[in-house]
């Protein structure tokens, strides 16, 4: 269960980054990153109310404890911001062996703060998932891309700030339940994004884009949120049911999903996604996902 669950996020965000790269070719192509982040934030703050009347005991937990979960998810979007951010100035391709970092991060944090240990065979398997899509940050000539050093320290930061939100969010929501904490999280994006808007020229840009484009910006990027909102649930859920290492290698799936859903729009829309299909591409590209399967196989597989 927990392996179906931690693998619905990783489709569910690669749909939404195709979607993301529309809403920015044809929406947001001048616009700052940061207005974006508002509809997600948006979104999260409309959530609350659904969450409250079925989730009786919001104000249970401490002050504190609360404070650190809203943080929590400040942290998230200030993290997505500078990862939208890198995106806008780089290519996917630079970018997601990057975004892998987050993984080891996690590992690291959920040792220290979950006491969280992984057999070798769970090693192994979230190793050759990572190894798998890392094997797609290879140019044409098969040697490692490479990358500024400050795209470096950007990524690095962002995926720091993203494994200590994932292990954060156990550490609370196995204590004080899943839609409590899930409430506080939103509930800080939501802070995140009006704290964008309190922003004048951010302000502008986000009512100059819904003014001009009204139906178009709520019908697709709700319906885009919508399904990024549904992936950090399962995802959410998963890490309550296994080590939040393993589902944050997992997680890291999306990029190889994000080129394989590629090479389908090309092949069969090209005009809404273009991807290489050369023969060297996708032989890398099938090597990456052969290694993924293996990988998932030993996750979840038998222990004996």
């Amino acid at each position: 269960m927990w392996l179906l669950l931690a693998f619905t996020g990783p489709v569910l965000w690669a749909v939404s980054t195709h979607i993301d790269k529309y809403l920015v070719d044809r929406f947001f192509k001048d616009s700052d990153t940061a207005v974006l982040m508002v509809f997600t934030a948006l979104l999260g703050l409309v959530m609350l109310p659904f969450i409250a009347v079925f989730e009786r005991d919001l104000f249970a937990s401490s002050t504190r404890d609360i404070a650190v979960m809203v943080v929590s998810g400040i942290f998230y979007m200030g993290a997505m911001l500078f990862y939208l951010r890198a995106i806008q100035q780089e290519e996917a391709s630079v970018i997601a062996p990057l975004f892998q970092l987050s993984t080891l991060f996690t590992f690291a944090l959920a040792y220290v703060f979950l006491g969280e240990k992984l057999s070798w065979k769970e090693a192994l398997g979230a190793a050759l998932i990572v190894g798998g899509v890392l094997s797609l940050s290879f140019d044409r000539a098969f040697r490692l891309r490479k990358f500024s050093g400050r795209l470096v320290l950007t990524m690095g930061a962002a995926t720091f700030v993203l494994a200590l939100s994932s292990v954060l969010f156990k550490f609370f929501a196995v204590r004080d339940r899943f839609w409590v904490t899930t409430f506080w999280i939103y509930a800080g994006e939501g802070f995140f994004g009006l704290g964008i808007l309190a922003i004048p020229h951010y302000r502008r840009q986000f009512l100059a884009l819904f003014a001009k484009n009204p139906g178009a910006m709520l019908a697709i990027n709700g319906a885009n949120e919508l399904i990024t909102l549904a992936g950090g649930l399962t995802v959410r859920a998963a890490s309550l049911i296994a080590p939040v290492a393993l589902v944050s290698a997992v997680s890291s799936t999306t990029t190889l999903l994000v080129f394989l859903f590629g090479i389908v729009l090309t092949a069969f829309a090209p005009r809404l996604g273009h991807e290489d299909l050369s023969t060297r591409a996708l032989v890398q590209k099938g090597l990456g996902a052969v290694l993924v399967g293996v990988g998932v196989a030993l996750l979840g597989g038998p222990e004996h």
